[in-house]
Formats: C-alpha cells, sequence, structure tokens
C-alpha cells in the first residue's frame, strides 16, 4: 500500500502499535518527537512536519520537523515563522482539506516552505489536525523525493495527529492544576492587543479568545451588539489577522442603500439591465473575492435580496443583474446587527434557513459598561488620536476628568466616547482635560444618595437582568440557567421590575 509497508495489514497493525506508544508518554516534547517519527515511518517519506497555530491563533508556525531520520524541534522566535502567504499551507488550513500532491517538481504549486535539496520533492500531503474543541489546531505535512500515493494515509494519520493534541491538552491541563493557586486563569486569554484592539478588560479578552477561534476557520462571522460596540473594528480584525488580509476588505451598510441600488451594489449589473445601465459593472462581491466583505446592519437587507444573499454562502456563486450566468466568488462573508434577528424572524422579517447560514460563530460584543477599565485606556487613545490629527502636543488628563468619564454609562458606547473625547480636546487650551471640557450629564452625588437602598438594589438588579438578556439575545430560558433561577421567577422580577423587550433588545 505505501512503499515501506507493502500489505495493508502491516500498515493497519503499525498504526495502532503507534497509538499504543503514544498513549503511554506523559512529557509532551517526546510524545511530539515520537510522533513525528512514527509518520515518518508510517508514510516513508523523508520529510514530516508538524505546524502549530500559535496562542492567539492568528499566526502558523513550524513546531517539529523530521528530515531523514533527524528530529528538530524549530523556535519560532528564532526565524520567520509567519506562513500566512504559503498558499497551500493556507488553504489546507481555512478550508479544513486534504492537499495530496504527485509530480511536485512540475507544478505550479509555490513550496518554498520545504527544505532546499538537490533531488526535488515529488509528493506532497498535508493534513489539517483538529484539536479537543473540534477546531483546526494545526497541520501534518508530508513529503518525498519518490513518486508516492499519500492520499490514502491522510485519514489515519489525520486521527493519529489529532490524537496527540488531546494527549498533549491534557498534558496542559495536568500542569495547570499543579501551578499555584494564585496564577490567573485569565493569563491565557488574548488581550485586545493582539488584533489591534484596544482594552484588556475580561469582556474584551473573551471577545478576543472568540475572533482567535475563528480566524483560520472559512465560517461566517455574526458579530451582534449595540450601537456603537466597534462591530466594524472587530470585522476588520478578523480580516487583517486572517489568511485573506493581503485582499480587499470591504463594508456595505444594509440599511443606508435603497432596495433597488443594493442588490446591484452587491452583485453588479450588465450593460442594459436598466435605464442608465451604460456598460458593464462589477459589484462588491466581485469586488471582495479573495478577501472580507461585511455586511452591516444585516437585519435592514430586504426579504427579496436574503435569498440572493443564501444562494451566495450556500453556492458561493452570484448571478449579477441583468446576466444569465452565475460565477464562483470566494468571499468570506461577516454580517453584524444591532437587532435582534430571532425576533425579525418571528415577525416574518428575516430568513430563518439565512439566520441558521449566518450565525455559524455568532460573537456578542461587550457594550462598554460591560468592559470595567477600558474607559480610561480608549480616552486616553483617542485623545492622543486626536492630538496627532490636529497637530498639536498631547493634552494631560486631570485625576478628575478621568474619574467623571468613568462615572458615566456611555449608552452609545464605544461611538460615543470617542465623540466626547474628540470634543474635548478641541475645547482643551490648557493643555490638561478637566471636567469642564466635557458634557456629560451626570447626576451629581447629593442626587444619588437620595434613593433608599431598596431602590438602589432594584436598579442593580434591573441592570444585570437587561444585560443578562442581551448577551442571550433575549432568550429568557438561557438567561435565567445562567443567573440560577427558575424561569418562573426570572419572568416575575422581569415584570415586578418592569424591563421591557425594547430594553434588551436595542
Amino acid at each position: 500500500m505505501f512503499n515501506k509497508l507493502s500489505q495493508p495489514l502491516d500498515y493497519a497493525e503499525a498504526l495502532l502499535a503507534q497509538f499504543s506508544s503514544l498513549s503511554r508518554l506523559a512529557d509532551g516534547a517526546e510524545l511530539v518527537g515520537h510522533f513525528i517519527q512514527g509518520v515518518a515511518r508510517l508514510s516513508g517519506c523523508e520529510l514530516v512536519q508538524l505546524y502549530l497555530l500559535d496562542a492567539t491563533g492568528t499566526r502558523l508556525e513550524l513546531n517539529t520537523e523530521c528530515l531523514d531520520g533527524q528530529l528538530q524541534f524549530r523556535d519560532p522566535q528564532s526565524l520567520s515563522s509567519d506562513y500566512h502567504t504559503e498558499q497551500l499551507l493556507q488553504f489546507s488550513l481555512c478550508q479544513n482539506r486534504v492537499v495530496c500532491l504527485g509530480a511536485l517538481s512540475d507544478s505550479v504549486h509555490e513550496t518554498r516552505f520545504l527544505p532546499a535539496r538537490a533531488t526535488p520533492w515529488q509528493s506532497l500531503l498535508c493534513v489539517p489536525l483538529i484539536d479537543p474543541g473540534g477546531s483546526v489546531a494545526g497541520l501534518l505535512l508530508c513529503a518525498s523525493v519518490q513518486h508516492l500515493d499519500l492520499h490514502g494515509a491522510a485519514e489515519s494519520l489525520g486521527y493519529l495527529g489529532a490524537f496527540v493534541l488531546g494527549q498533549l491538552h491534557q498534558l496542559h491541563q495536568l500542569q495547570r492544576l499543579r501551578r499555584p493557586a494564585e496564577a490567573s486563569v485569565t493569563s491565557s486569554l488574548p488581550s485586545g492587543i493582539s488584533y489591534g484592539l484596544i482594552g484588556k478588560s475580561m469582556a474584551m479578552r473573551k471577545t478576543c479568545s472568540l475572533i482567535s477561534k475563528v480566524l483560520h476557520s472559512p465560517y461566517t462571522v455574526l458579530l451582534r451588539g449595540e450601537t456603537g460596540t466597534g462591530k466594524e473594528v472587530v470585522a476588520r480584525a478578523l480580516h487583517d489577522n486572517g489568511p485573506r488580509r493581503s485582499k480587499a476588505f470591504i463594508v456595505q451598510n444594509c440599511a443606508a442603500v435603497p432596495e433597488n441600488l443594493l442588490e446591484s451594489e452587491l452583485f453588479g449589473y450588465r450593460r442594459g439591465a436598466f435605464t442608465g445601465a451604460d456598460r458593464d459593472r462589477a459589484g462588491l462581491f466581485d469586488a471582495a473575492n479573495g478577501g472580507t466583505l461585511l455586511l452591516d446592519e444585516i437585519g435592514d437587507m430586504p426579504m427579496s435580496l436574503q435569498a440572493k444573499l443564501l444562494r451566495v454562502l450556500q453556492e458561493g456563486e452570484i448571478r449579477p443583474l441583468g446576466s444569465n450566468d452565475t460565477h464562483h466568488v470566494d468571499v468570506r462573508i461577516v454580517a453584524a446587527t444591532h437587532r435582534d434577528l430571532k425576533q425579525l424572524m418571528e415577525e416574518g422579517k428575516f430568513r430563518e434557513d439565512l439566520y441558521y447560514r449566518l450565525a455559524q460563530f455568532p460573537i456578542q460584543l461587550p457594550a462598554l459598561r460591560q468592559r470595567e477599565g477600558d474607559i480610561i485606556e480608549l480616552a486616553r487613545h483617542f485623545a492622543d488620536k486626536a492630538c496627532t490629527l490636529l497637530q498639536r502636543d498631547p493634552v494631560r488628563w486631570s485625576d478628575a476628568a478621568l474619574d467623571h468619564l468613568s462615572a458615566y454609562g456611555f449608552p452609545g458606547n464605544v461611538r460615543e466616547l470617542k465623540s466626547v473625547v474628540e470634543r474635548a480636546v478641541l475645547l482643551c487650551e490648557s493643555g490638561e482635560l478637566l471636567i469642564e471640557h466635557f458634557s456629560l450629564h451626570i447626576d451629581p452625588p447629593s442626587e444619588r444618595g437620595r434613593i433608599n437602598l431598596r431602590e438602589r438594589m432594584e436598579q442593580i438588579e434591573r441592570g444585570l437582568l437587561i444585560d443578562c438578556l442581551r448577551e442571550h439575545s433575549g432568550n429568557k430560558t438561557r438567561a435565567a440557567r445562567e443567573l440560577g433561577l427558575p424561569l418562573r421567577t426570572l419572568i416575575y422580577r422581569l415584570a415586578r421590575l418592569n424591563v421591557q423587550r425594547g430594553d434588551f433588545n436595542g
């Protein structure tokens, strides 16, 4: 079957022996080394490489290599280890597809990631490796100077690689249990700076963790959150840190264009399709081919266009206005909305099948009031940018001004904060930002103190319930489960505190 194992039975026995041997190893480096050397024996290849995604999920790094029987662990810090320009590796990684090539020396594929040698490489196999969470976490690559049929080994080697990743995960969990109790779990979560985002709060770290899990997958992402939470910024982070970063990132607000124009904007048109169409025009799907298209305010897309968008998601094909022919496009779609799409489905204003295609990987963006500590960091960032734009020296912040910002709820979220800070910088002439430079309405302590303890507790409880319902898109059953309440109790408290649907669907 394979050049070093002539009989299928021999290969199956060797594979089982490899599983058994790996299951007894308790050291991570030893486990990976035995795995790579075992794959070299099973496949008969002179080269076996293991690539893994880094902690942020943004960079593919060469972890281990076995070349002509010599095992080498690679230090990603000592070499250029971001393989985002290697199309073969990125295709296998992002599409979760096995790549098997023969007659490699005569092909047009770029293989700069393979070690140079006098005898050219002829056979190549690239297998995505799935981690215990079900995500693609890396690649196993086999290459030979011989003409080998490696495709038959792909499935078994993929299972073996997934087994090794599972073993590594268990070893990592054991190491975490042995750490001192004061070690923080949050240290493993990426901060916003990993993706060019501002914020180190727990809410932002969780958001960045979700971003890292979907960066290298082909899934459609649905960004949900209140107005001004930075949905376009997150969409751009998904694009700029993913494998499509070298291609176009295009934004279309579905609520900003009339229905009859939106279709031609998205799909393009052919000459004569309608009055005034005097030439062919490519649409945004064509312009974003190979890149990312952000469909903002997707909840406002007309029903007539939702069916055409569904076809793009299902078939990867578009048909311009006035044309009878379809053509293929390779576009990653990111959708964003501040509206409750499930409520729109119930009202018959949004297609149920489209919703489930868009929400393959939903990300709920936190409101600014949920991002403890991020207000001051964001405010300083916006002030510095404003000073650069105005070509003036950086401004200082008074403690009173920072306290003033921290005490405000910012219903307009990050967008409102940015506007407020930019206005304050314009008003500031002394070089120091003071309270009077901000036009925020905050009740003075004397007025807030008139509320008795019961009223204050009800305000806090009402806010917690609203935030939880927003996080779960208005689903009371899931909210009750997270809060540890019976559903009837939650419904009773919502009625007692006068929480209306509009409070958590806005």
